[in-house]
């Protein structure tokens, strides 16, 4: 029986575009170590283009990528319609994309609607899953509307007639605050803020990534946990993970930034499974399974909780396409749930297949509307 062949999408334009890169790597190596299929990979470029396998291979494992980039668009005629996607046309057939694209494209839904239109299987969340949990705000709305507990929030847009101050702020949602890009991922865009100085300077690094900013209530006291979900129907959760970062806790000011999760997380104190009380590590749990449900996710998501001093949960974001580098708490948990990189990676590629089925089994067909037979239109009484 041919091996099925894995197609694994890495790159993009966002700010996270170098760590899809380590996270591509560890899925290739996790896919190979199960001798089940045939892989590819394919990069995509600061700039949108997929470069050809060869050369993504390279890119994968750390060279130099400006360089292989530019060489690779000497060889295509960038003025054709379909340019940006040449690579792919040059590939053997796919059986199915494996998508580590994080943030923009990858994490918001375009790359799923471009899997859609190809009509090929792809691992993770469907578009709409996606496209809800990547945005903030949204997010939140689903969460409140489900009764899953969260933190109380405010929105403000980039040009609002009266736009949102920190006497606003302070007054609904307490003396600290975080500030965050609506859409963006990683903690990038993404502020602590205790006074009017900081918010403004907040919300100016936030409108750089996107229009629509959420201001969200600090916990108190609180510490940060991750729990892995992974299947589409039958789900399974992984242990508890929790970390803290150098003065995070009680009033300290730390937080887990870009900087702790993916450069320098040598101070970051991890704990696996989390020291919790059973009720609470329940309560956790079926609280991610339940958001992963009412955001229409699949294959796999990291769920993002702060638990303040009394023990009480607040579910903070959905990840729909966890980071899987050698940091990332993703990849450890579900070490620590005894299910390993080539069996979890494995586990992801059969998701992938399994909700491509069932989606085939739904009706799209429509019914010829025939000759047309428009009714007579009247001139009303006159206003």
């Amino acid at each position: 029986m041919a091996k099925k062949h894995v197609v694994i999408l890495f790159g993009g334009n966002s700010s996270e575009h170098d760590v899809s890169k380590r996270s591509a790597y560890n899925y290739y190596q996790a896919l190979a170590a199960t001798g089940k299929y045939t892989l590819s990979v394919i990069a995509i470029a600061q700039n949108g283009y997929f470069i050809d396998a060869k050369r993504s291979y390279e890119i994968m494992c750390q060279a130099e990528e400006g360089p292989l980039v530019e060489d690779y668009l000497k060889t295509i005629d960038d003025s054709a319609l379909l340019s940006p996607l040449a690579a792919l046309a040059d590939l053997p057939k796919i059986d199915i994309f494996f998508p580590v694209v994080h943030g923009n494209l990858g994490e918001d839904g375009t790359l799923q609607g471009l899997f859609r239109i190809l009509q090929i299987p792809y691992v993770g969340a469907p578009l709409r899953g996606h496209a809800l949990a990547f945005d903030k705000v949204l997010t939140k709305e689903i969460l409140t509307q489900n009764g899953i507990r969260n933190t109380d929030y405010l929105v403000t847009y980039q040009h609002d007639e009266e736009p949102l101050n920190w006497a606003k702020v302070k007054l609904a949602l307490g003396d600290v605050v975080f500030v965050k890009a609506a859409n963006q991922g990683s903690s990038v865009g993404i502020s602590r803020v205790e006074n009017e100085a900081e918010f403004e300077a907040a919300l100016a690094d936030s409108f750089q990534y996107d229009h629509k900013v959420l201001v969200e209530a600090a916990v108190k006291g609180p510490r940060e946990l991750e729990v892995g979900v992974i299947g589409n129907d039958d789900l399974l959760v992984s242990e508890i993970g929790a970390h803290q970062v150098p003065d995070q806790g009680g009033d300290g000011k730390g937080w887990y930034d870009y900087q702790s999760k993916f450069v320098d997380n040598s101070s970051v104190s991890f704990e696996i499974p989390a020291a919790l009380p059973a009720d609470v590590t329940a309560e956790i749990k079926e609280m991610a399974v339940k958001a992963y449900r009412a955001l229409n996710l699949a294959g796999e998501a990291r769920m993002d909780f702060l638990i303040d001093e009394n023990n009480v949960p607040y579910l903070g974001e959905p990840n729909t396409l966890p980071g899987f580098t050698n940091m990332s708490l993703f990849k450890r948990l579900w070490d620590f749930s005894n299910i390993h990189n080539a069996e979890l990676a494995d586990r992801l590629v059969q998701y992938g297949f399994a909700a491509f089925e069932k989606e085939q089994e739904l009706s799209y067909a429509f019914e010829s509307l025939g000759e047309e037979k428009v009714g007579t239109f009247h001139e009303g009484p006159a206003q």
